[in-house]
């Protein structure tokens, strides 16, 4: 059975950091691209950034610079590391699998001060 579980949200100022985590079971972890979304009420989910079964990354452009994905195949999970946080970056984060529509439950991040 596939799992997609996502941990790392929280509440953090303007300016700060977090990092999320997504731990992958059920399918072989490595062989796939792995995408971050984030979605807010009543907007569509939008895609934060991938990474391809090869290491390669690209990025929305409002979170270049700040964001970035990465993955550890050994331990089957997928990473965002998010600094200079906004207030706009403030959403639930959703780990997903593209190719075969996996998705996790989400980790909610928001930026208040």
């Amino acid at each position: 059975q596939v799992h997609l579980v996502e941990s790392g949200g929280g509440l953090v100022q303007p300016g700060g950091s977090l990092r999320l985590s997504c731990a992958a079971s059920g399918f072989t972890f490595s062989a796939y691209h792995m995408s971050w979304y984030r979605q807010v009420p009543e907007k569509e989910r939008e895609l934060v950034a991938r990474i391809s079964n090869s290491g390669t990354t690209n990025y929305a452009d409002s979170v270049k610079g700040r964001f970035t994905i990465s993955r550890d195949n050994g331990k089957n999970t997928v990473y965002l590391q998010m600094n200079n946080l906004k207030t706009e970056d403030t959403a639930a984060y959703y780990c997903n699998c593209p190719t075969r529509n996996y998705w996790g439950q989400g980790t909610q991040v928001t930026v208040s001060s």
